[in-house]
C-alpha cells in the first residue's frame, strides 16, 4: 500500500463526513432540546459507521473473487485508464450543480423532521442511522470510490479490515468532534451547530457537487498514479501482514 492511497482514502472519508448520515443527522440530533444523550448519539454513530463497513467489506471481498476470475485484469492500463475516465467524468459531472442556484430542500428538511420527532430511544437512532445509510446506498460515490482502491490494492484480510474500518472512524470524527465540543462549550457551539443547520437547509442542493467534483479529483489522481503520469509511488509496509 502506498502513501498516495493511504491519503486518498482519507480524502474521501472526509468526503463521507459530510453526508446526510454522517453530519447532517448527527447536527440535529445535537440541537434537539433537552440534555444531550451521549451514549444514544455513540449508538447512532457506531451503527451507521458499522453498516458501512459491513457494506465495504462484502464489495470488496465480491470484487476480489471477481478480480481473481478476471486473472488481475483490473490491473491492467485499459482498466487503469477506465478509472482515469471516471474520475474526470465525475469530476466535469460536478460542474452540472451549481451551488449558486437556489435549489429545493423538502428532501433534507423531512430527514431533519426525522431526526428531531423521534422517541430518542437507543432503537429509534438504530433504526434512524440504518435508515439513512440505505438511502445513501446508491449515492454514496465517494465510499465506492474508496471500495474500489482498496480492492484492487493487493491487501490481505485483516489489512482490509483494518483500511475499511479506520475509513469508517475517520468518517464520524467531524461528528464526534462536534459531540465532544457541544459538552465542553454547550453555548458557543450551540450557536454554531445553528449556523451550519442553516447552510444545511439552504446550501445542501448544491453540496452533491462538491461531493461529486472531489471525489473524482481524487479516483482520477489515484489512476493517474499506478498510470505513472504522476511520478513513482512511495511504498511503506504497514499492511504486509
Amino acid at each position: 500500500m502506498t502513501v498516495g492511497l493511504l491519503l486518498t482514502l482519507a480524502g474521501l472519508a472526509l468526503i463521507d463526513s459530510t453526508s446526510i448520515g454522517t453530519l447532517f443527522i448527527p447536527v440535529w440530533l445535537l440541537l434537539t432540546p433537552g440534555p444531550i444523550r451521549v451514549g444514544r448519539i455513540l449508538t447512532y454513530l457506531g451503527t451507521i459507521a458499522g453498516f458501512y463497513l459491513g457494506v465495504g467489506l462484502l464489495l470488496v471481498w465480491g470484487g476480489t473473487r471477481l478480480a481473481e476470475a478476471l486473472g488481475g485484469a483490473l490491473d491492467h492500463r485499459p482498466v487503469l485508464w477506465a478509472q482515469l475516465a471516471l474520475g474526470v467524468g465525475l469530476f466535469v459531472l460536478s460542474f452540472r450543480y451549481d451551488g449558486k442556484r437556489q435549489r429545493r430542500s423538502g428532501g433534507v428538511l423531512r430527514w431533519r423532521d426525522r431526526a428531531t420527532s423521534g422517541d430518542a430511544s437507543a432503537r429509534w437512532l438504530v433504526g434512524l442511522a440504518l435508515l439513512a445509510a440505505l438511502a445513501e446506498v446508491a449515492t454514496m460515490l465517494p465510499y465506492l470510490g474508496a471500495v474500489t482502491l482498496v480492492s484492487t490494492a493487493d491487501l490481505s484480510g485483516p489489512a482490509v479490515v483494518a483500511v475499511l474500518a479506520g475509513y469508517c472512524v475517520v468518517m464520524v470524527v467531524p461528528a464526534l468532534l462536534l459531540l465532544g465540543a457541544r459538552l465542553a462549550f454547550p453555548a458557543p457551539i450551540e450557536r454554531l451547530l445553528g449556523r451550519l443547520n442553516r447552510w444545511i437547509t439552504q446550501k445542501a442542493g448544491g453540496a452533491l457537487g462538491w461531493v461529486l467534483g472531489i471525489a473524482g479529483f481524487l479516483i482520477a489522481r489515484d489512476a493517474a498514479y499506478r498510470l505513472g503520469l504522476l511520478g513513482g509511488a512511495v511504498e511503506i509496509d504497514l499492511f504486509n501482514w
